[in-house]
């Protein structure tokens, strides 16, 4: 059994669909799971489309978007007078639950509707596979992945999912091909819950430990794990091989060519995980794997749109460890991450993404007995096995807000500086 897994851009029009049809027919072992993320843009239109349904807004035009978006890449794949009564089925639905669920918790109406982003992909990549003579089945990843209720971040019920998927996908035909959903799953109540952004790599990690995989591949649109963001860096490389080790600090930090709770499934049974290119099929790629840890270039994490809160008590008494614990959970009940953070005699200081409105329902809990002051806009450069050579050339420039040094790792949190120039 091998697990492949497909994100937005490898589906975001019809030749990348019909791509990954040859990567899917061309695979060497079987049988083969596949899961797909929404395709394109389609997460994003579906959070505005939300948030206009909510608001009461028109959302029609919107809606029409959406739709004449997937039906422009079925047309190309399949001809402007093919009939597809799945797919017109799931637009019903989702206009249906964007009228049901707009008076509803937002983050309970928000799995509700941006969830059908991947059931209409997988719908779409079924439907092609099964028009070109392969056999493939679509599966419901609801039926699969089942979860606690904490929706947008759902925490996954291992003992049920993995009942769920032994009994659902083990039996199947040698040569049967599944196509299922990354990022949904469903709780006690049948609805629909998700993983949190970019939750699809997740899932593929979630099967690969439920069917004993013998290995799970991430296609993406870059050669491999590279040591910078190649938008970002010049001369970037491709690293060939990661302990688990390694990849699990380096998607903690940021690096978003792999989702966080990835490696803990994969490594918890060693199945070895690779990272391909779409683009580029024949690639060896980047193997993550078990092996002992190896010699690495330094690798840079760059995660733009960061906050530095500064907390203290309103007394100047010294912030012991009743406070921080009463802190650390009131940022578990807001979901503030804490990317990096920093503890004084009377102060608490920690780095997490700008997330304005999560910020603002963490300061009204607090600021009956804290002072909190904020810096927006920042960014946190993460450094591993970084040279002194590096971390000066990427503090040029800066203003340095906050600084933190490991072993191996080093963090800053900057703040660009303007350019003066005399008058």
């Amino acid at each position: 059994m091998v697990v492949y897994k497909f994100g937005g851009a490898s589906v975001a029009d019809a030749n990348s669909v019909q791509n990954v049809v040859r990567i899917i027919t061309s695979a060497e072992h079987h049988p083969l799971v596949v899961v797909v993320s929404a395709m394109g843009k389609t997460t994003n239109l579906l959070e505005v489309l939300l948030n206009e349904s909510r608001k009461n807004e028109d959302f029609s035009n919107r809606f029409e978007e959406l739709v004449r978006y997937h039906y422009d890449i079925v047309n190309d794949l399949f001809g402007k007078s093919f009939k597809f009564e799945q797919l017109d089925k799931a637009f019903d639905d989702l206009r249906n639950n964007l009228i049901t669920y707009k008076k509803h918790k937002y983050d309970l109406a928000y799995d509700q509707i941006v969830s059908f982003g991947e059931i209409i992909s997988t719908i779409i990549v079924n439907q092609i596979l099964t028009h070109s003579g392969i056999d493939s089945r679509w599966c419901d990843a609801r039926k699969l992945i089942k979860t606690d209720d904490t929706y947008r971040e759902a925490i996954i019920d291992w003992n049920e999912t993995i009942q769920n998927v032994t009994e659902q996908l083990t039996s199947q035909n040698e040569h049967q091909i599944i196509i299922t959903q990354g990022f949904i799953g469903s709780n006690s109540e049948g609805l629909t819950t998700t993983l949190g952004r970019e939750g699809s790599d997740y899932t593929a990690a979630i099967l690969s430990f439920c069917l004993d995989a013998e290995y799970m591949a991430i296609w993406k649109d870059v050669p491999g794990i590279l040591t910078a963001d190649p938008r970002l860096f010049e001369n970037v490389a491709k690293i060939d091989r990661l302990s688990y080790k390694e990849a699990i600090e380096m998607t903690y930090y940021g690096a978003k060519v792999i989702h966080p709770k990835t490696i803990k499934p994969i490594q918890n049974k060693n199945i070895p995980l690779w990272v391909k290119s779409f683009i580029d099929p024949s690639g060896i790629g980047t193997l993550i794997s078990g092996e002992i840890e190896l010699t690495y270039p330094p690798m840079i994490v760059i995660e733009p749109n960061q906050a530095l809160i500064h907390i203290s008590t309103k007394d100047f008494s010294f912030v012991g460890e009743h406070h921080l614990s009463k802190l650390f959970d009131i940022f578990n009940k807001h979901r503030v991450r804490v990317n990096m953070m920093r503890n004084t005699a009377i102060s608490f200081s920690v780095c997490t993404s700008d997330l304005r409105d999560r910020i603002e329902n963490l300061y009204d809990d607090i600021k009956s007995e804290f002072n909190m002051v904020v810096d927006h806009d920042l960014e946190l450069v993460t450094i591993r096995h970084f040279t002194e050579d590096l971390i000066a050339k990427l503090k040029n420039g800066k203003i340095i807000l906050f600084e933190e040094r490991l072993r191996q790792t080093i963090q800053i949190v900057v703040k660009e500086v303007p350019n003066m120039i005399r008058k």
